[in-house]
């Protein structure tokens, strides 16, 4: 009899035991999942992405959240790292380059809201305008085939040159050119991250700069170009990427409302001095 009921006693603490177990299990991963609710990663280029969210830290730590930036300096591993889920978010691109990325390479990502506008520019150390510019001028851009009609509508807006007609200027590409009075030639053979030095270097007739390589190397659209763009009705603000059915998620939304908040819109006005710009 002592037997049985010592038996009985031991799977009775087996039982208890193991419900322990499980509970204490149970409990460590509801603690592992708040952490991770309250965690956000973004992948952003260093300037002036990544210095924004670093303004943006200290007000999403009120809320409750812990922002953790990872820099990454080049077009390509940001959206890679995103769609494996390595990355809550990423902050570099805008609209048109994401919406080539999502088609070449399919990846199953989306905006989750716009930031800020960077003032794209033409450096010269030669001219101080675009109708300087001497036939058979070589103006140097970078490799990425989104903007391309970027590039072109400095030209188009001068009168320099004309692209199809329909076509949105936008989805314009070098392809789409009809009428190039100077017979301008474009480089894009380089990535745009390198496109500082070639100016430096004095490279060809002129540079197209994005603004956050150009912020890097101490150069101001708005002060050393011989032409800029306007912020008005432009499709090129940069945005902050998720994965798809993730903008809505809690931590993502309150990311947003810290980067739309007049604390973050007044700090990029008084940082880049008009070479970044709220977006509109």
């Amino acid at each position: 009899m002592k037997k049985v009921l010592s038996l009985v006693l031991v799977l009775v603490l087996s039982v208890a035991l193991a419900a322990c177990g499980n509970n204490d299990s149970s409990s460590g991963d509801k603690d592992n999942k708040d952490s991770k609710d309250k965690k956000i990663v973004v992948g952003a280029s260093p300037a002036p992405h990544a210095e924004i969210l670093e303004q943006a830290k200290p007000l999403l730590k009120k809320e409750g959240y812990d922002l953790q930036i990872k820099t990454i300096n080049d077009y390509t591993t940001p959206n890679k790292l995103l769609d494996a889920g390595e990355l809550d978010a990423n902050f570099f691109q805008h609209t048109p380059y994401l919406e080539t990325e999502k088609k070449e390479k399919g990846y199953k990502i989306e905006s989750a809201g716009n930031v800020h506008l960077e003032p794209m520019a033409v450096y010269s150390q030669k001219y101080k305008s675009l109708k300087e510019l001497p036939k058979n001028a070589e103006i140097f851009v970078s490799n990425n085939p989104a903007e391309q009609g970027r590039f072109l509508k400095f030209f188009v807006d001068e009168g320099l040159i004309k692209i199809k007609k329909g076509v949105k200027i936008q989805d314009a590409t070098f392809d789409d050119i009809v009428e190039n009075k100077k017979n301008i030639k474009f480089n894009d053979n380089q990535a745009a991250e390198f496109l500082p030095k070639t100016y430096q270097n004095n490279e060809g007739d002129a540079v197209i700069i994005n603004s956050n390589f150009a912020i890097e190397q101490k150069l101001n659209p708005q002060k050393d170009s011989i032409a800029v763009e306007k912020a008005t009705d432009n499709p090129y603000a940069n945005l902050i990427a998720v994965q798809e059915g993730h903008k809505n998620d809690e931590k993502i939304q309150a990311l947003m409302k810290v980067l739309h908040s007049d604390d973050i819109k007044d700090f990029i006005k008084k940082k880049y001095d008009g070479a970044v710009e709220p977006a509109k």
